[in-house]
């Protein structure tokens, strides 16, 4: 089986260095082939990468990219680079701070062992923040499940099919948020227990705005069904303040529309164009290994 590890970095070089060594260690017994293909967003730091002893991945590469498109733009720029450049059976993106621990790889290699024609994904049973952003986390969960009827418990982590790579990069929605529309795609996903781990150096970079824009790009892949729970909220919630309305008791209705809003102008972000011209963004590809 040929796996490709697939790690968006953005000034964060020190880390995915770590993570890399991390990889190579926690693969060594495994029954496959692994490589692993870097996304560099547009660094502003100098990218050095320090490594050694490298004795079980089976490649490095660095893809170099012109402009900063953010995280979710790298990961699907990276799924469509190695969906037309890469020979592989399994993608596995995974962020490179330290936070995706490398040591569940072998539970994914089980797992796609065990379903071969199935993605999996590494559901959080276990994170590593403060309090108050697990409580944060949680409601994000509950607005996405109200919303849009998809409890979402997974993140980049994942081991993607072939056949589910294919999917992703033919579907708009993957551009702006790469859970939403793997949510969206596949029905039959495999759960695989996922710990949140703690970053290899430095703070962590999802902050509580960077939670609402994560949890609203999630949200506007399912737009549609969105509009349409909004309206039956908006008429339900009317019919029940209908002889106590006032400003007061319509404050939920502005908020209602004041989301739906929101949602449609997040989802102009779902660009299919931007998407196919993606790899034009690359300026070089560096073979480290």
């Amino acid at each position: 089986m040929n796996f490709i590890i697939l790690i968006p970095v953005f000034n964060d070089f020190r880390s995915v260095s770590k993570l890399i060594e991390e990889i190579d260690i926690n693969i060594s017994d495994l029954n496959a082939s692994f490589s692993l293909i870097l996304v560099n967003d547009a660094s502003t730091e100098q990218n050095i990468l320090k490594t050694k002893n490298l004795n079980n991945i089976k490649s490095l590469k660095l893809i170099n990219m012109r402009n900063n498109k953010g995280h979710a733009r790298c990961i699907a720029a990276g799924l469509k680079h190695i969906s037309e450049n890469e020979n592989f059976d399994y993608i596995i993106p995974m962020d490179g701070d330290g936070e995706d621990r490398p040591e569940e790889i072998r539970n994914f290699v089980q797992k796609i062992k065990d379903n071969p024609n199935n993605t999996i994904v590494g559901e959080r049973v276990k994170r590593s923040e403060s309090f108050i952003f697990k409580i944060c986390y949680f409601f994000h969960k509950i607005i996405t499940f109200t919303f849009t009827g998809k409890f979402i418990k997974f993140g980049n982590y994942t081991c993607l099919t072939k056949e589910t790579v294919k999917k992703l990069i033919e579907d708009k929605a993957t551009w702006s948020s790469f859970s939403g529309s793997l949510a969206k795609i596949e029905i039959n996903l495999i759960n695989s227990p996922s710990i949140r781990g703690s970053r290899y150096f430095g703070p962590s970079k999802m902050s509580f705005l960077n939670l609402i824009k994560h949890s609203l790009a999630i949200i506007a892949v399912f737009k549609t069904g969105v509009i349409f729970r909004s309206i039956a909220f908006y008429a339900i919630y009317l019919i029940i303040i209908a002889e106590y309305i006032s400003l007061i008791t319509a404050i939920p209705l502005a908020v209602i529309i004041i989301f739906g809003l929101i949602i449609l102008k997040i989802s102009g972000r779902e660009n299919m164009n931007e998407f196919n011209n993606s790899l034009t963004n690359i300026s070089d590809i560096d073979i480290l290994k």
